[in-house]
């Protein structure tokens, strides 16, 4: 998961002129910036905080209701996260074709897509997937991993264990964001839009996985 959103969201930087998707907070930086010197999908950096905002409350809303009937949450809207991220490609390959640029209705789209598919990832690490910790915004969990670094070599036996577990669930998903990241913005200058194929199929074989591992039945 942490792999899949810094994929995606290296990517919406690079295509829509500075578009954090995952870690949106990050467009209020931009929006100042922008503020004071190119305006170039200021509009949309704008428009993504609602829209990040009412797609988590909605996450929420389904999820509670899909809990309280009994079934799990996570892959039908891990299922929908994927969707919405082909439709953000589909979008951009029709924006790449008419050149469009940042400030088109089309690059809204595409940004507006992208940012409520991060929206349900967000979502779901604070809740269903709670246990992943955060897999979208890594600079707690850098934080965290460099404390329990520093104090790993004082703690006493009994503090080791828990020590060893948050960096063991941690450091992953730091490196797992990182690659997507570099691995992204690399495949993304090579063939564009079609790179999003790639966190598409990873979020596809998670759900599988999940659904398998809820279905299986104990020997």
């Amino acid at each position: 998961m942490a792999f899949v959103a810094g994929y995606t969201d290296v990517i919406g930087f690079i295509a829509l002129a500075g578009l954090f998707t995952a870690h949106v907070t990050g467009n209020l930086i931009m929006i100042g910036v922008e503020s004071v010197g190119s305006s170039e999908g200021l509009f949309l950096k704008v428009l993504a905080l609602p829209v990040f905002v009412g797609a988590v409350a909605l996450v929420r809303v389904t999820e509670k209701r899909l809990i309280r009937s009994g079934r799990d949450a996570v892959v039908p809207l891990v299922a929908i996260e994927s969707l919405l991220l082909a439709a953000f490609a589909a979008v951009g390959l029709r924006m790449h074709a008419l050149n469009a640029g940042a400030d088109s209705n089309l690059a809204m789209l595409a940004g507006l897509l992208a940012v409520a598919a991060m929206a349900i990832q967000n979502a779901l690490s604070r809740t269903s997937l709670a246990d992943l910790g955060p897999t979208t915004i890594m600079t707690g969990n850098s934080t965290q991993v460099i404390i329990d670094l520093v104090d790993l070599p004082s703690a006493g036996p009994e503090a080791r264990p828990a020590i060893r577990a948050r960096l063991g669930k941690m450091v992953p998903s730091v490196l797992s964001f990182a690659a997507g990241a570099i691995l992204g913005a690399t495949v993304y200058t090579r063939i564009g839009y079609a790179a999003v194929a790639l966190p598409i199929v990873v979020l596809i074989a998670i759900c599988v996985r999940r659904a398998q591992s809820r279905t299986a039945v104990p020997a």
